[in-house]
């Protein structure tokens, strides 16, 4: 009986451990992306800043990181390992959003909006609503409770972000460097919210660690509502 109750305990405490929950506060926490390159000769001064936000005490509550590589520096010689053109695809249509035909790297990007500055951005007054998000091994459940009027119909994004990589760079710019990345947007799933619910499966490939970062928009637009991010490892 004991040894049943003891297997009983252990099988607890292990899903326990696979499950994991985030959950933002009503108040906006900002999402703040990098559009990065390891062709490029000017984003390492760019990344080591970002890096440092790891040890900042307001990460995931005040706002969230991501770095997206992009893929146009990639002619210079040197393949971007993390690179995707899905992320300079997203660079274009912020900048199309902003009425420029033109990309650049490191470019920041601020709840949407192009940022000159590297600052880590104040905390937001206004308050959106509550999203959370628990994640189970492969399964994603995810709810955003508005304080808006509105069908609840919203676009829900999970990326999973990757820490304390490196690179040697052989070729392009930074021909010769060692190269350190953090908060890198190794997958990014979208799916739409029905009552602001969603519900949905990740190959177990895929399924997150390091960290996770969400949030939600308006359907099919870029500017984010609500976001939360936190470790996974």
């Amino acid at each position: 009986m004991r040894s049943i109750i003891f297997l009983f305990v252990l099988s607890a405490l292990a899903a326990q451990a696979a499950e994991r929950v985030f959950e933002s506060r009503p108040e906006k926490a900002h999402l703040l992306e990098l559009f990065t390159s390891e062709g490029c000769s000017s984003c390492p001064p760019a990344e080591a800043w970002f890096s440092k936000l790891k040890t900042d005490p307001l990460l995931w509550k005040n706002f969230v990181p991501l770095a997206f590589h992009v893929d146009y520096w990639d002619r210079l010689g040197w393949k971007d390992p993390f690179a995707a053109k899905e992320w300079t695809t997203r660079q274009y249509r912020y900048s199309a959003g902003w009425g420029s035909e033109s990309v650049y790297t490191p470019g920041f990007v601020l709840d949407g909006r192009e940022l000159h500055n590297r600052v880590v951005p104040s905390a937001a007054t206004e308050k959106p609503g509550v999203l959370r998000v628990l994640i189970n091994d492969d399964k994603i459940v995810a709810e955003f409770r508005s304080t808006g009027k509105g069908t609840g119909s919203f676009d829900f994004h999970v990326a999973q972000l990757g820490f304390d990589l490196s690179t040697k760079v052989s070729a392009g710019e930074n021909n010769g460097r060692n190269l350190h990345h953090d908060f890198v947007v190794l997958s990014l799933v979208s799916k739409r919210m029905i009552d602001g619910r969603v519900q949905f499966e990740i190959a177990k490939a895929n399924a997150p660690s390091g960290a996770i970062a969400g949030w939600v928009t308006e359907p099919d637009q870029l500017e984010p509502i609500q976001a939360i991010g936190g470790w996974v490892r």
